[in-house]
């Protein structure tokens, strides 16, 4: 599977100079038909090649699915496991929900905003790091709680967010 972050409009050229977005969509046009019901699927799997899903690439789904674009848009832009944007290689999650709001949850965030430069929905220029917040991350029991990529952290302080955050 390809990994690779890139930005909208510099799609890089491999070497018989065809573009990496045509060659994306020659490898998908073998896995899926190109049926309306594969609409998530198609936008799950050019964003897990791509780190994002560009306007080029949905616009591409679009035709090959023969849905109209704004269907296409409309589903990337509903679900917030998509992103129109490039995003950062480990994805910081704050929880919002009440028991991390009630233990501090805030305070959190906004340590994070601190130590990365950024607000919420941002990433850093780099793209190291992407900053998002979740309405419930489902660990309620430890309070406040942040997820980065996978891996849950709970009891939070700013202390320990900081720790955290400068060993990746």
């Amino acid at each position: 599977m390809l990994q690779t972050i890139l930005p909208e409009d510099e799609f890089i050229q491999d070497r018989e100079g065809e573009s990496y977005l045509e060659n994306l969509f020659l490898e998908i046009k073998k896995e899926f038909r190109g049926r309306p019901d594969e609409l998530i699927p198609l936008l799950q799997r050019v964003q897990a090649s791509l780190g994002y899903l560009p306007e080029k690439a949905l616009l591409e789904i679009a035709r090959f699915t023969r849905l109209p674009a704004a269907k296409v848009f409309g589903t990337a832009t509903f679900y917030t496991q998509f992103h129109l944007q490039p995003v950062g290689k480990n994805i910081i999650r704050i929880c919002r929900g009440t028991a991390c709001h009630v233990k501090g949850g805030a305070r959190i965030l906004k340590e994070v905003e601190r130590l990365l430069g950024i607000r919420c929905g941002q990433s850093t220029p780099d793209l190291k790091f992407n900053l998002e917040t979740v309405a419930c991350i489902g660990a309620c029991a430890l309070a406040p709680t942040m997820m980065i990529n996978h891996h849950t952290y709970g009891q939070l302080t700013s202390k320990k967010v900081e720790e955290i955050l400068f060993k990746l």
